[in-house]
């Protein structure tokens, strides 16, 4: 039997921004109340930063969607990919209400 190997420097893993912006764009279609979402991300040293654009539904609190969406891509982003979360900014797009039914007969 051969004697498992042991590298002599471990190596070095790179997440990609656009990886990152992904990952962090289906993250955030797990809140509720968010309709869409473009992210973009830059990753240095192990640190990311996000820019988020949301369409919300109406008429959802702007601000506590903010929130949710800001506290669950740090923890989201940090979990799936290791990297550290630094700022997350958030921007609303568009509010759209939801189409109302039509009249029953």
């Amino acid at each position: 039997m051969t004697a498992p190997l042991v590298a002599a420097q471990p190596g070095v893993t790179t997440v990609a921004d656009r990886a990152v912006s992904r990952i962090a764009g289906r993250a955030a279609l797990e809140v509720p109340d968010v309709l869409a979402a473009a992210v973009t991300a830059r990753v240095t040293a192990g640190v990311a930063a996000l820019d988020v654009r949301l369409d919300l539904r109406y008429p959802a609190p702007v601000a506590p969607a903010a929130a949710r969406v800001r506290a669950h891509l740090a923890e989201r982003v940090a979990v799936l990919t290791g990297l550290r979360v630094s700022v997350v900014d958030v921007s609303i797009g568009v509010l759209r209400a939801e189409p109302r039914a039509g009249r029953v007969r």
